[in-house]
C-alpha cells in the first residue's frame, strides 16, 4: 500500500514538474514571437476599395502556433458597421515565419442606404475594432482587442450649389446658370450623371436639368448647369440633386438656396 502511494506521490510530482516546465517553456516561447509590419496598400476596383495589411509572423518559440484569426470591422462615427473581415491562418510552425495578408474591403454601393448615406457627402474619422485569437502550444487560447481611428475621404466631399445667375428667356422662363461642385476625396473615380429640381417657396418644382460629371480619385468637379425657370428666381427655396452612378442611385439631396 505504501508503495503505490509512493508510487502515485512520485507520479504527481513527475506531472507538476511536467507542467511546470512546458508553462515556463510556452511563456518564454511566446516572448519569442516577432512581428515584423510591412507597407499598407490601398486599391479600387469597381466600387470597391480595399485596404491590405500585410505583416510576418516569426514563430521562434518552442511551439506551434494554431489557428491565428484576425477579425476587423470598420464603424462610422454613428457607430454603423459599414464594412468587417476576418483572416484565418490554421497554423504557424515553430521556428518559421508566416506572411499573412489582412484584407478589409468596402463597397462605395452600399454607402446609398439610409443610414449610411452621409459618407458620401462627408469627410469623417472610422473606427476599426481589430480582435486577434490564436492558440499558443495547443493548450493555451489568447485573444487581444484593440481598436483605433483613420480617415475617411467622401466620394462627394463639399458638394455645393453656388450662386443662380439668370437671363430673360421668353416670357415665361428664364434662363438659369446653376453651379455645381464637390470634391472626390475617395480612391475612387466617380462618375455618372446627376439631375437637378429646383422648388420655390410654395414646394413646387420650377426647373429641372440634368448633366454628367466625371471626378478622377482626389479631383474636383465643378459645372454650371443650365435650368430653364418658370416664375421669379428669387422665389427659388431648394435644389433637389438626384445622383445616378453605375455602383449606386441616390436621392433626393436637398440643398438650400435661400
Amino acid at each position: 500500500m505504501k508503495q503505490a502511494v509512493r508510487a502515485l506521490s512520485w507520479a504527481t510530482n513527475i506531472f507538476w514538474i511536467i507542467l511546470l516546465l512546458f508553462t515556463v517553456t510556452a511563456v518564454y516561447s511566446a516572448f519569442q514571437i516577432r512581428p515584423g509590419f510591412q507597407e499598407p496598400s490601398v486599391g479600387a476596383s469597381g466600387d470597391t476599395i480595399t485596404i491590405s495589411l500585410p505583416f510576418i509572423l516569426y514563430n521562434g518559440g518552442f511551439y506551434d502556433i494554431s489557428k491565428f484569426n484576425i477579425t476587423t470591422s470598420a464603424l462610422s462615427n454613428r457607430d454603423s458597421t459599414i464594412a468587417s473581415s476576418s483572416t484565418l491562418v490554421p497554423i504557424m510552425p515553430k521556428g518559421a515565419n508566416t506572411s499573412i495578408t489582412h484584407n478589409m474591403s468596402l463597397s462605395i454601393g452600399r454607402l446609398s442606404i439610409d443610414d449610411l448615406s452621409f459618407l458620401l457627402f462627408n469627410d469623417t474619422e472610422l473606427t476599426v475594432l481589430a480582435i486577434m485569437k490564436l492558440t499558443y502550444a495547443r493548450a493555451f487560447p489568447l485573444e487581444i482587442n484593440t481598436n483605433f481611428s483613420v480617415p475617411w475621404g467622401a466620394p462627394m466631399a463639399n458638394l455645393a450649389i453656388g450662386g443662380i445667375s439668370a437671363m430673360p428667356f421668353n416670357s415665361t422662363h428664364v434662363r438659369a446658370l446653376v453651379p455645381l461642385s464637390f470634391d472626390n476625396h475617395s480612391y475612387l473615380r466617380m462618375s455618372g450623371t446627376v439631375r437637378l429640381e429646383i422648388v420655390d417657396n410654395l414646394g413646387n418644382v420650377v426647373g429641372e436639368g440634368a448633366t454628367g460629371f466625371d471626378a478622377p480619385s482626389k479631383m474636383r468637379f465643378e459645372t454650371d448647369m443650365v435650368v430653364f425657370l418658370s416664375g421669379n428666381p428669387a422665389n427659388v427655396r431648394e435644389a433637389r440633386l438626384y445622383f445616378q452612378t453605375p455602383f449606386f442611385s441616390h436621392g433626393p439631396v436637398v440643398v438650400s438656396l435661400v
